[in-house]
């Protein structure tokens, strides 16, 4: 790869990415240094991490540092850092291209706004995009890396934010990253970041833990020793001081975790949040906690307060980062959390864990899963501690992920369950949660009755619910997919069996003997026109108003469980449905007629697959034959008209 040396083009999207950033206003600026800072400090843990069980990688270079170098005659800023460093082929995925993953999703969140005032600073940390906040101050970015290694090339990046950026191999004498800015000129008022107070300010602010030691060239006036003053004609010292340039470390380096919390200001806890999470919101609330006794370790967790975008990517990256005695040990430490609990953000510092542990051995350590349980039940005792409105913002961004622990974790599915929230055919549009439903149960109401859907509007109009509705009967609306997995998991709630508006016997008013035995030919010959679509033809105990609908058995594969496996690509073999009838609806009492009056008219055939098309649409299905469909609805209304 020697001398190899390389222009490319930025893609569309990211070119729209970065004019917005470049020409947008911002009312703090400064987070680009916190970012840079951040990205240092995550290059230097890595290494560190690596070191563990490759020490000679090294060198001599066993002091980490970050480094930020002010030129006030050149307008540059430079941050620098004896980290990871990089290789040519790191560059071009993890710089060249902004992050891969956010920026489809982040133009998509531009283009549903049609406005440039969505790209606020927190927008851009929650896609991932921080390094590139170095655009707002600067008017060119460069940055020189070297990985890790005796054999190691360096490789160059620079870029103006105008379309493209050049990449080269170059030379580096020291392994790690260095980003060099040329800032535009402030404007009046504006930030001088060449200024030593400015830089000082930002890192105490934002910076102030980072565990590695923030280093600047200060100017400092220093005593000249006697024998060195130049005298004057009187004899007298010209000047006894003068200017000279020391390295000064600008933070305080204290892990914020090991510290007595009544000391943390809730600004340090949400500065801290920020450079562990590149969320550039404040968290919603956090634990602190040092516990002690046989097992001793430490723990600082943060609930966010906006799900990120990718919460639901499989590929996604979550876990709490695992320290040993303020040793990083691992970024994304699964083994300490569960899945359903991803969103969770924080350090946990073990100190009698081995510095040396890999995940296998993760897995199996006692502290570990010590440590796991504590996490859990830290976490849904502080959900159910919340004050109401707390929790619903909470529930509003991260309540479909919390209602998979129900499925995933039989531990805790009873404080899982009571931490779940529904919309219901009652609540006004609020979110009640399943002791409320259960307190507000009818006095004959057994149990508690839920349909699933894609669509609040669908179910609430459903037919399946009619006689559930006229009894007064609460019904929980279930339009999240993972509710058709809670509801496998979760069969009864507080002695309460759960039961779907669309499956099975609702137990309800039963159907009148004779008016049943009055359609029984009927129902046959319905049942022998569909036989291959459906699977039984019975009167309905649950419509009221509407003429048709589909039920299944108890245990049969819902409507919305078939079309969400389907929508995913899997093979689905559903159990036939059975076509519930209304035997009090006028309609079908006509079509009993012309049934009895001539049982060869061509009609009732027609006439048979417009009710199981009615039936399908009312769910939100697609009808097999759309085209009948809109004819037989039309000579309908031509009819009646």
């Amino acid at each position: 790869m020697e001398g190899k040396k390389e222009t490319h083009q930025f893609k569309t999207e990211v070119q729209q990415l970065l004019n917005l950033i470049i020409n947008s206003l911002y009312s703090n600026k400064e987070i680009f240094l916190r970012e840079l800072i951040s990205n240092a400090s995550d290059a230097i843990d890595k290494l560190r991490f690596k070191s563990q069980t490759e020490p000679e990688i090294l060198g001599e270079d066993t002091e980490f540092r970050i480094k930020i170098t002010a030129d006030k005659e050149n307008n540059t800023l430079e941050v620098s850092d004896n980290g990871i460093g990089m290789t040519y082929d790191e560059v071009m995925e993890n710089i060249g291209t902004i992050a891969k993953s956010g920026t489809s999703a982040f133009m998509d969140a531009l283009e549903k706004s049609k406005s440039q005032e969505l790209l606020t600073p927190e927008l851009i940390g929650q896609f991932g995009v921080g390094f590139y906040s170095s655009f707002i101050v600067a008017e060119k970015v460069t940055l020189i890396t070297k990985p890790a290694g005796p054999e190691a090339t360096a490789t160059r990046w620079e870029s103006t934010g105008d379309g493209s950026f050049d990449i080269e191999e170059t030379t580096k004498d020291s392994r790690g990253t260095t980003v060099i800015l040329n800032l535009k000129k402030p404007e009046d008022g504006e930030q001088d970041f060449t200024e030593e107070w400015t830089i000082r300010s930002i890192v105490k602010k934002h910076s102030d833990f980072v565990a590695y030691p923030i280093l600047m060239d200060v100017e400092k006036d220093e005593q000249i020793p006697e024998k060195e003053q130049i005298l004057d004609k009187d004899n007298k010292p010209v000047a006894t001081t003068r200017k000279v340039e020391k390295e000064e470390t600008l933070n305080s380096m204290k892990a914020i975790w090991a510290r007595d919390k009544k000391e943390v200001s809730d600004d340090e806890y949400n500065e801290f949040y920020k450079h562990i999470s590149h969320d550039w919101n404040d968290p919603l609330t956090h634990i602190h906690l040092k516990l002690e006794g046989t097992t001793e370790y430490s723990m600082l967790l943060y609930l966010p307060s906006k799900a990120p975008f990718d919460l639901f990517h499989q590929e996604r990256k979550h876990g709490i980062q695992l320290y040993c005695k303020r040793v990083f040990i691992m970024e994304d430490c699964k083994e300490l959390l569960p899945e359903y609990l991803r969103f969770v953000k924080g350090v946990v510092d073990a100190p009698d864990l081995n510095l040396n542990i890999s995940r296998e051995i993760l897995q199996q350590d006692r502290l570990v899963k010590n440590i796991h349980k504590n996490i859990v039940k830290k976490i849904l005792d502080l959900l159910a501690g919340m004050e109401k409105e707390e929790y619903e913002k909470f529930y509003n961004e991260f309540g479909a992920v919390i209602k998979e622990g129900v499925h995933v974790d039989w531990e805790n599915k009873d404080k899982i369950a009571d931490l779940v929230r529904y919309k219901t055919t009652k609540s006004d549009d609020k979110l009640i949660s399943l002791q409320e439903y259960v307190d507000n149960m009818k006095s004959d109401q057994k149990e508690i009755y839920y349909i699933t859907g894609d669509s609040l509007s669908a179910l609430i109009n459903s037919p399946h619910i009619e006689q559930l509705k006229d009894k007064d009967y609460e019904v929980l609306l279930m339009t999240d997919p993972v509710d058709e997995w809670v509801t496998m998991s979760l069969t009864e709630y507080k002695e309460k069996k759960l039961k779907s508006a669309e499956k099975g016997d609702l137990e309800l008013d039963k159907v009148d003997d004779k008016k049943k035995d009055e359609y029984t030919d009927l129902f046959k010959y319905i049942q022998t026109s569909l036989e291959d679509k459906i699977k039984e033809v019975k009167p309905s105990s649950r419509l009221r108003d509407s003429l048709s609908c589909l039920s299944g058995d108890t245990h049969d594969m819902s409507a919305y469980m078939e079309k969400l496996l389907k929508s995913s690509g899997q093979e689905t073999v559903g159990a036939k449905r059975v076509l519930e009838l209304n035997v009090n609806h006028p309609a079908l009492g006509k079509i009993k007629t012309l049934f009895e009056e001539d049982k060869d008219n061509e009609m009732l055939k027609d006439y048979s697959n417009l009710l199981l098309d009615m039936a399908i649409i009312s769910e939100g299905g697609k009808v097999e034959n759309p085209a009948r469909f809109s004819k037989m609805v039309g000579e309908l209304m031509s009819g009646a008209l």
